[in-house]
């Protein structure tokens, strides 16, 4: 943005600590695209008669942060979908990933940017190889994206020349970089079952000297881990043991703890992704959701890659979350769609060690998304009781309510469109570059 802007709406949702809704709301944006009020009109400063003014007609949210995503695999939807996760990764995906190349995993990435920012997504944690490529995609959508190239110990691979390639990209460009620092880099070790002990030390060193996030799959199935088990106890105190656990650390799923696993992650401040519904696609298990938070584990919401979910919906993360742990406990009260809702936003953002996203607070980003409440899922209209209008948009109306969208304060989804992508244009490049990987067509 280049001046400053006033965006006005019956009512914000500033995803702060007591889910405030802000009845007939101004939101200030200044041109560096950050939020300078968030507020009342009543309480607003006064702004210059020329200062442009965007009138809203429905709420006025953050946009919503996907704390773990794989997207690019967009291009492998359907594949494989009635195989558990380690069949699943070792027959069907990880080959098809081994023909992926770098341009094709742009067009898979540009292809999830626009269904995220179409459904008001506008950041995303995402661990995926041909990182360079994605970093491209998110730049050309006008997304936000927390990037942490995926690394494995496999025949082919070099987990320590990986690592080395993090680190020389971040001293080279930064740990945050492009319009509005929509790109944050961080180290993505694929798993423990996938790499040695010292891979991951050596992680947890080069991170925490860069001050970077550790993005990792964490106790997925109960499978995976058996050796690490056998050896360490657990996932999360092998983590702990390599030192990963002493700086920012993303752990992805976390389905099978104990609770001395859970006290593990609550003590060190690690932050989690959680995934209802590939865990369910894949049967993988339910995550313990109930008992993290219950001893204040952040937790934010992912979905996973779009071929083990098979979408990129947050919304519907957040009602799948709010139905497993009601459902596990017998209590509606576990999760409710105030809850939901932070943990799609500020909560999300908090878990990948994040500040200045995720919440309408001055300050942050302007990443912002407008919902409309025009259409069947705000019968009763907005003059209703707080949990009830919380309720309307958790339960019922989600992505398909979002109207307008913006990064940084600059648009990137207008009245349901993408308009920094051709969206059309992106499917086709996406259709060609999956009949290259996957052989069809």
């Amino acid at each position: 943005m280049s001046t400053s802007r006033r965006f006005l709406a019956p009512v914000a949702l500033p995803a702060d600590p007591s889910c405030s809704v802000i009845r007939d709301a101004v939101v200030d944006v200044g041109p560096d695209g950050r939020i300078t009020y968030c507020g009342t009109a009543a309480e607003a400063p006064s702004a210059a008669s020329d200062v442009p003014r965007t009138r809203l007609s429905g709420i006025l949210t953050p946009g919503l942060v996907n704390t773990h995503a794989h997207s690019p695999m967009t291009l492998l939807r359907g594949l494989g979908g009635d195989l558990p996760l380690l069949p699943w990764l070792r027959d069907v995906i990880w080959p098809a990933e081994a023909r992926m190349r770098s341009r094709d995993a742009r067009a898979g990435m540009l292809l999830g940017c626009t269904e995220m920012l179409r459904g008001g997504v506008t950041t995303s944690a995402e661990m995926y190889a041909h990182a360079e490529a994605v970093a491209e995609a998110v730049l050309e959508a006008g997304s936000r994206v927390l990037l942490a190239p995926a690394y494995f110990d496999r025949p082919g691979g070099d987990w320590r020349g990986d690592i080395d390639a993090v680190g020389r990209w971040i001293d080279a460009d930064g740990l945050r970089f492009g319009p509005g620092e929509r790109v944050e880099l961080c180290y993505g070790p694929h798993s423990a079952y996938t790499l040695p002990p010292q891979a991951l030390r050596s992680t947890a060193e080069e991170a925490a000297r860069r001050g970077a996030l550790v993005h990792i799959h964490v106790a997925e199935t109960l499978a995976e881990d058996a050796a690490q088990r056998e050896r360490y106890g657990s996932v999360p105190q092998l983590l702990k043991e390599t030192g990963l656990l002493n700086g920012r650390l993303l752990a992805a799923h976390t389905v099978h703890l104990s609770d001395s696993d859970i006290a593990v992650l609550a003590e060190s401040g690690a932050g989690v992704a959680h995934c209802p519904g590939s865990n369910a696609k894949l049967a993988s298990g339910t995550a313990p959701l109930h008992a993290l938070r219950s001893a204040s584990v952040t937790v934010g919401l992912g979905t996973d890659g779009p071929a083990s979910n098979d979408d990129l919906d947050l919304w519907e993360e957040a009602r799948l979350a709010m139905m497993f742990a009601r459902q596990s406990t017998g209590d509606p009260l576990t999760l409710t769609a105030a809850d939901a809702f932070l943990m799609a936003t500020s909560a999300g953002a908090a878990a990948l060690g994040r500040s200045d996203i995720g919440s309408l607070r001055p300050g942050n980003w302007a990443d912002m998304a407008h919902i409309g409440v025009d259409g069947p899922y705000f019968t009763a209209g907005l003059d209703v009781t707080d949990g009830h209008l919380l309720a309307n948009l958790m339960w019922a109306a989600g992505a398909r309510e979002v109207r307008d969208v913006w990064v940084a304060g600059e648009p990137v989804v207008v009245d349901g469109e993408t308009v920094l992508v051709d969206r059309i244009a992106a499917q086709r490049a996406a259709a060609e570059a999956t009949s290259r990987v996957i052989g069809v067509g």
